[in-house]
């Protein structure tokens, strides 16, 4: 469990997991997470590809066990985050990355493409908003002044477990799923998460995705609230070689609902571009 220490910078905190043969020199996969989560919201994922890809599981700054010793007014952007995953990768070693991310993870992930083109081989959106309309910013908003303002009012406790049950998980799932979701999304400060639910409310990827060379899966619910039609064709129109897979539920959190489904798709596309054979007798 690798950490990065940077003078004058947070800590990083990343995973690294890597069952690939040894004598093989296997390229590496960064799973970024979104708003809020951590590094273990990618557990369902690993075993499908941690055999053929060695996965590296970054926390972001501030978030589960990555360093919150920054001005959380001013330092919580994406440049410092997308400087924070190149610093990773230059520990690592590594010259190039698949880079999959989920979420606000996936505008990480346009935007690392974009700032750094010669290094991303593949890059795979998850339910990966380009922005977030009025219409969700009102919905998340639980009636309140904005998003960030129902968090400090309702309690983040209980911001979450309503908007869980709206938009990210439907209602048949788990019981068991939603508790372990909130403990571990409680595991981080709510300072740090309020000042992420800044960010998000106000990113705009639109300007990064004529950028991007690397070819583009996009694993996106289908009529999803939150990744809309439009915000779809804006991949299409925008983005110079991408593909999209629709899973079958119009639940955000495509990557719990269907990890088998969403893994082996992104496994399979990383490995058509470096000539993988992802399975086994």
């Amino acid at each position: 469990m690798p950490d990065l220490q940077r003078t004058g910078k947070p800590r990083l905190h990343y995973l690294v997991d890597d069952h690939t043969d040894p004598w093989k020199d296997a390229p590496y996969l960064v799973l970024q997470h979104g708003n809020g989560r951590s590094s273990r919201f990618w557990y369902s994922w690993v075993p499908y590809l941690s055999r053929y890809y060695k996965v590296v599981r970054p926390d972001a700054r501030g978030l589960g066990s990555s360093g919150a010793d920054f001005d959380l007014e001013h330092d919580v952007r994406v440049d410092t985050l997308v400087d924070d995953l190149a610093a990773i990768c230059d520990a690592l070693g590594a010259r190039t990355v698949h880079f999959c991310g989920e979420s606000m993870g996936g505008i990480l992930g346009l935007a690392f493409a974009a700032m750094h083109p010669d290094r991303v081989r593949t890059l795979t959106l998850v339910s990966t908003p380009v922005y977030i309309s009025d219409k969700m910013k009102e919905t998340y908003s639980m009636g309140h002044a904005s998003r960030v303002d129902a968090m400090k009012e309702m309690g983040r406790e209980a911001w979450l477990k309503a908007t869980n049950r709206s938009t990210r998980f439907p209602p048949e799932s788990d019981p068991g799923l939603l508790d372990w979701y909130e403990a571990e999304f409680a595991k981080s400060r709510s300072d740090v998460q309020l000042a992420y639910a800044k960010l998000v409310n106000g990113a705009n990827a639109a300007g990064f995705l004529p950028r991007v060379k690397a070819p583009v899966l996009g694993l996106y619910p289908t009529d999803g609230p939150i990744t809309s039609a439009e915000q779809e064709q804006m991949l299409v129109e925008n983005l110079r070689d991408f593909k999209i897979v629709h899973l079958p539920t119009r639940y955000h959190m495509v990557h719990h609902i269907a990890p088998a489904a969403c893994a082996t798709a992104l496994l399979h596309f990383m490995g058509t571009y470096d000539g993988i054979a992802c399975h086994e007798a």
